[in-house]
């Protein structure tokens, strides 16, 4: 499958690559950076994220982008559409990188990914599970224009999850924060 690579001003949202595995290891060893994504791996269960991520493209039609900083070429995280077996629904998720804290780029990346499944993809939902207590990620659906829609169980991440809910494309602007789908 082509996993279709997408363009904002300052980043680069592309397939995979085994050159991410290293940057991915370091992001599972942190124990705070990776809570609210499942907590600590180890390498050897880095590399099976890294691997079913790719394989979801190809099982789902749809997945994680790592994403990649222009002006540098760095690993500045992933996001994407995540919809693993037992999953309620596809959801928008995110990882970001401890290099590119504080620089609204996992919200520049999340709006395009979601601009990207709305407008290319057709959909007209989408959630992000999210663990209590992971603040940065609550504030950056909340700033996506995500709501609470209520909570689940949810056996992969270890409990209690909370759903928000993004808005339709019917409720947003689309303010062409996307430069380009190839």
């Amino acid at each position: 499958m082509q996993i279709p690579t997408l363009e904002t001003q300052r980043l680069t949202l592309r397939e995979n690559r085994l050159s991410d595995f290293e940057p991915l290891v370091e992001f599972y060893a942190d124990p705070i950076r990776s809570a609210g994504f499942g907590g600590v791996l180890n390498r050897n269960d880095a590399w099976r994220w890294l691997a079913s991520s790719i394989g979801h493209w190809q099982l789902r039609g749809y997945g994680f982008w790592t994403v990649e900083e222009k002006a540098t070429g760095l690993f500045a995280g992933m996001v994407g559409l995540w919809s693993p077996e037992g999953w309620r629904e596809p959801e928008l998720g995110w990882i970001l990188a401890a290099n590119a804290e504080g620089r609204g780029i996992a919200y520049e990346a999340a709006l395009a990914a979601r601009t990207y499944t709305y407008d290319v993809m057709g959909w007209d939902t989408l959630t992000s599970n999210i663990i209590p207590g992971t603040t940065r990620s609550i504030a950056l659906a909340e700033r996506l224009g995500a709501k609470l829609d209520g909570s689940y169980h949810n056996d992969h991440m270890g409990g209690e999850i909370l759903v928000y809910r993004h808005p339709s494309p019917a409720e947003l602007d689309n303010d062409g924060n996307v430069e380009a789908y190839t």
